[in-house]
């Protein structure tokens, strides 16, 4: 072919190419159109569908709601005819009542009014009597010579006089037998007891004042600041005292365990002269175990030298800590185990329980271990300590009877009641300061003088005795038992004292004359 007929070829088939596409186009076009507007109307069409579809739903909800408050208002209107009907009735109740009320009303009013008739002839009647009675008391009077009240003194006086003869004469006569059979056998019990009781008689105390070398460690114990005394109180929780006192620190606490190892402590820092707060440490754990090692040695050695075994630890670490307790000057341990051999001897005389006696002898102040740290008085404490280290009811009672806060139940615990006595009354067991022993003997002569019929009287005996001289012309001698016993009730309920305090009453007539 030639190149002319090439180009008209490409000419033609270009030009076929662009009516075939025209056409192409322009029939899809018209597909296309066909297919939107077939598109179109069916979505009319389901528009209108869910339109009326939903008007449906709209009057088929609206009659149900209308149904439903149709419901709630005949449910309501129900109720509240029940409620009226009920209110109604509530209403016909209370009128009832209320009709009952007033009748009954009426009944107490007329039998208030008879009630009060009566009271008035009753009072009629009583106005009547008394005039009686006293014209006749004014005829009674005029007869004898006597008034009402003087008859009555006279009476009085007489009884009194005869009971109080006949009851003193009774009192002499049952003491002067109780005395002739009891005193004897009492006297040969206790006395053999005591002589062989071979407990120290030296009474210990806890040493509060610590002495130092020179004034001028005082201010090494103070510390800068006060860092080295604030570090001794803190770990002992004792006080220290350094005032004007030369050459001495005071050491001030209840706690005695506490209170002795603060003085160990502090001597050993005096000694070794290097005092700060870790040195103060390490001085008071050595003291502590120092302390606690003595209170064991101890407790052991009461318990080996009364001859009681089988105590629990605990108790015997308590007896220890007795050491360190004091009761008006007394060492509490050093009174427990006399305590324990006079009740034991005294039980050996009498045929009774010695282990039990000697047991609960030692043990009648444990819980003065613990006073500074439980509530309550000591026997209290040494129930409840009794029992937690399983000792048995007999000890139990003897330790909760020896003052006499309970009812002792055997014969072991009278006798420790009467040990525990004997141990704290002998002569130089006990002592107080200067001031208060003063100050009883005062008190105790106070109350004696105060008592009608009494003339003089004085405090004997380390205030272990009261004697007193009685008016004779006020105090007749079958009195004076009442005298002493009353001014005995008087010192119980008015002083504090150790022991017991023997009130003796003394009555003489003297008769003077001169020969000429």
């Amino acid at each position: 072919m030639t190149g002319t007929q090439i180009a008209i070829s490409v000419v033609i088939g270009v030009v076929a190419l662009v009516i075939g596409l025209l056409v192409g186009y322009i029939i899809r076009k018209n597909v296309g159109e066909k297919a939107i507007g077939s598109a179109e109307l069916k979505a009319r069409n389901l528009i209108l569908d869910a339109e009326n579809k939903a008007e449906t739903i709209k009057k088929e909800i609206t009659i149900e709601a209308k149904e439903e408050a149709h419901k709630v208002r005949s449910d309501a209107e129900r109720d509240a005819r029940e409620r009226r009907a009920e209110i109604q009735r509530s209403e016909k109740r209370l009128i009832q009542k209320e009709e009952a009320i007033d009748r009954k009303l009426e009944n107490i009013e007329r039998k208030e009014e008879s009630i009060t008739n009566k009271e008035h002839s009753l009072v009629e009647k009583h106005k009547e009597l008394d005039g009686f009675l006293a014209k006749q008391m004014e005829e009674l009077e005029r007869i004898s010579g006597y008034s009402v009240e003087d008859a009555k003194a006279i009476l009085l006086e007489n009884c009194e006089k005869e009971i109080r003869y006949e009851a003193s004469l009774m009192i002499k006569d049952i003491e002067s037998k109780a005395k002739e059979e009891g005193e004897k056998r009492a006297r040969e019990i206790i006395t053999g007891a005591i002589q062989r009781c071979a407990a120290d008689h030296v009474a210990e105390s806890t040493v509060s004042v610590v002495p130092l070398p020179n004034d001028e460690m005082k201010g090494r114990i103070i510390g800068r600041e006060g860092r080295n005394i604030r570090a001794i109180e803190t770990m002992t929780g004792i006080d220290l005292i350094i005032d004007d006192t030369p050459e001495a620190v005071i050491l001030s606490g209840f706690d005695p365990v506490r209170r002795e190892i603060a003085r160990i402590a502090l001597e050993k820092l005096i000694v070794d002269g290097r005092i700060h707060p870790a040195r103060i440490e390490e001085m008071v754990e050595k003291a502590e175990k120092e302390v606690n090692a003595i209170i064991k040695e101890e407790g052991e050695q009461a318990t080996f030298e009364v001859g009681i075994h089988n105590l629990h630890p605990e108790l015997i670490k308590l007896l220890g800590r007795l050491k360190y307790r004091t009761s008006y000057g007394q060492n509490v341990l050093k009174h427990s185990i006399e305590v324990a051999h006079l009740a034991g001897l005294m039980a050996g005389e009498l045929g009774m329980d010695v282990k039990l006696a000697k047991r609960a002898g030692l043990l009648h102040d444990i819980g003065k271990a613990l006073d500074h740290e439980v509530e309550g008085t000591h026997v209290d404490i040494g129930i409840d300590v009794l029992r937690k280290y399983k000792e048995s009811e007999a000890v139990i009672n003897g330790m909760a009877a020896h003052h006499g806060d309970y009812e002792p139940k055997n014969m072991e615990a009278v006798l420790i009641m009467a040990a525990d006595a004997l141990s704290a009354a002998r002569p130089g067991a006990r002592r107080e300061t200067l001031e208060t022993y003063i100050k009883r003997l005062q008190k105790l002569e106070e109350i004696a003088n105060t008592t009608p019929g009494v003339d003089k009287s004085f405090a004997i005996q380390a205030g272990r005795e009261i004697r007193i001289i009685a008016k004779p012309d006020e105090v007749k001698d079958e009195e004076i038992v009442f005298l002493a016993r009353e001014i005995s009730k008087k010192i119980e309920s008015e002083l504090e004292y150790p022991g017991q305090i023997k009130v003796n009453v003394v009555r003489e007539t003297r008769a003077v004359d001169y020969a000429k």
